[in-house]
């Protein structure tokens, strides 16, 4: 009986288990402010953002590497960024901007403003 009991109350807490896992998401890094684009891992995170026109959109590199963040139109362009130094930019018309870190130019990216 406790043999079966045992296997019972192993099961539920491995089903249990299962679930959590199957439900909750891998962490990805540190959280980002909805309008703010993490470099890292020599790549900027997201990607893509999409904003509304007016927005500020924030760089924040947490790379141990410096890094710039350059419109391919020549609209913004930052300095170098050390690990935990920022850059904004407020996007007024909509459009699509592209971007790319001029140090490491395979790091691109994308903002799109409604």
């Amino acid at each position: 009986m406790i043999a079966h009991d045992f296997r019972r109350a192993f099961l539920t807490v491995m089903s249990a288990t299962a679930m959590l896992l199957a439900t909750s998401t891998l962490y990805a890094g540190p959280a980002a402010d909805a309008n703010t684009v993490v470099l890292k891992s020599f790549r900027f995170t997201p990607m893509s953002l999409t904003v509304s026109a007016g927005t500020t959109v924030i760089w924040k590199n947490l790379d141990g590497e410096p890094h710039t963040v350059v419109s391919d139109a020549g609209l913004f362009r930052s300095g170098g960024l050390d690990e935990n130094e920022s850059f904004t930019f407020k996007f007024d018309k909509p459009g699509t901007y592209k971007f790319i870190c001029s140090i490491h130019p395979q790091m691109l990216g994308t903002i799109i403003v409604k």
